[in-house]
């Protein structure tokens, strides 16, 4: 595995030059977003001096555009280890994805069919499905948690299946608390019922490995502005999963789940930011998809670490507490991302404190607000996300925590 060292990339990456008060600022939202490298600005800018047309022409500019969307429908497909581009769907945002999708499922369903969700999901994987059910007379059942560790409880998943379900929403990893879900498990489940697979993974690409071959997924989204590319949407489709779905389209699309003309720049901007990931592989000898993997396997290590550092600091200052997976000999059942609470401050407070101080940080429900229900924050206010991804540092989790121990201290951070 190539030695990750975060100072050999971070000044490709504009935005982590930016100062505030004279001292660098520290992004922990890359939850909500991550920022771009420099590759992934001049690729949209780019593509706007050199290659803006609409696919389909009988001339250079539109036979460039619709090259480079093919380059980043195979670029995605190594990242995500699919077998063929051609598995490959651009959209708008995964939500907008998920819910052209719904519709097209929908068709195929009748009243009493049964759809399965989870608590822990972000709600993009949730209201849909039952926006869907209620179009439907669909019975929706839901996958609880167990509170004291923000996982899965595996037992209601088996009681919420059976010879009525048809689909099984579930997301790969939560973007409220890091916990990484056993989808290859679940999707076993699914698949003895004869059900799809529908599998959110958002806030796992940035952080992990993804193989949709051994996955056991139908279909997979995730949003690449979460994984340092800008705000576009992406669907993986197991061979013969659309085709055999109603298509909800213009009539010449050549796409069954296309909904309009898109953003070719974004798209763009996608292929660049695999590129980068690419990159980090350091080896040039190997194909894109095997340094991919290698890259995404440094940047495993690199987060595991600094998981560890800031969970151990933060075992330390008694008035904050840590929902989900607590334990450090669990911490590869987690992603970087952290939810927390405290007895002295609400979580705005604590956001607002970091902010003043320059550590940009989330609080609330980040859509995952049934999860948020079901563990007693709503009322309070939800939680602090702190979020950390390959560009941070060890030093960046150290100030973070100083930070942190000052404000439910009330005391002003230095």
């Amino acid at each position: 595995m190539t030695v990750f060292d975060p100072s050999r990339f971070r000044d490709q990456f504009p935005a982590l030059a930016l100062e505030q008060d004279g001292r660098p600022v520290i992004y922990l939202d890359g939850p909500g977003g991550t920022q771009v490298p420099q590759r992934v600005i001049d690729a949209v800018s780019g593509y706007y001096r050199t290659m803006n047309a609409n696919d389909g022409g009988a001339f250079l500019t539109s036979r460039q555009s619709a090259a480079m969307v093919a380059g980043t429908r195979a670029a995605v497909a190594d990242l995500l280890g699919a077998g063929s581009p051609d598995e490959v769907h651009l959209g708008a945002n995964m939500t907008t994805l998920t819910f052209h999708l719904s519709r097209s499922i929908g068709a195929t369903l009748g009243a009493g069919d049964e759809v399965v969700v989870t608590t822990l999901d972000h709600e993009a994987n949730v209201s849909p499905w039952r926006a869907l059910a209620g179009d439907r007379d669909l019975v929706v059942r839901t996958v609880d948690i167990r509170s004291e560790d923000g996982t899965l409880d595996l037992d209601s998943l088996a009681d919420a299946m059976g010879p009525r379900t048809r689909l099984v929403a579930v997301g790969m990893a939560s973007n409220a608390l890091g916990t990484i879900n056993p989808v290859t498990r679940i999707a076993e489940l699914a698949h003895t019922q004869g059900a799809l697979v529908f599998v959110d993974a958002v806030h796992s690409v940035p952080h992990r490995a993804v193989d949709v071959m051994t996955l056991g997924a139908d279909l997979l989204v995730t949003s690449p502005y979460k994984w340092f590319a800008p705000h576009a949407g992406v669907l993986w489709a197991r061979p013969g999963v659309i085709e055999d779905l109603p298509a909800y389209k213009v009539r010449p699309a050549h796409s069954p789940i296309a909904t309009g003309t898109p953003a070719f720049e974004l798209i763009a901007g996608v292929g660049a930011a695999i590129e980068y990931l690419a990159d980090l592989g350091l080896d040039a000898g190997l194909g894109r998809r095997q340094r991919l993997l290698a890259a995404m396997g440094s940047i495993e290590a690199h987060e595991t670490a600094l998981s560890l550092r800031f969970m151990a600091g933060v075992a330390a200052i008694p008035e904050l507490h840590l929902w989900g997976i607590r334990d450090p000999e669990r911490v590869a059942e987690r992603t970087p991302t952290f939810g927390l609470t405290s007895r002295t401050r609400t979580p705005h407070e604590m956001a607002e404190a970091l902010g003043r101080v320059g550590i940009f940080a989330w609080d609330g429900h980040f859509y995952a607000q049934a999860l948020i229900e079901r563990l007693g924050l709503a009322a309070s206010g939800g939680l602090l996300r702190i979020g950390f991804v390959h560009y941070n540092t060890a030093e960046e989790v150290d100030r973070t925590l100083d930070a942190l121990e000052a404000i439910v201290d009330g005391r002003t951070p230095a």
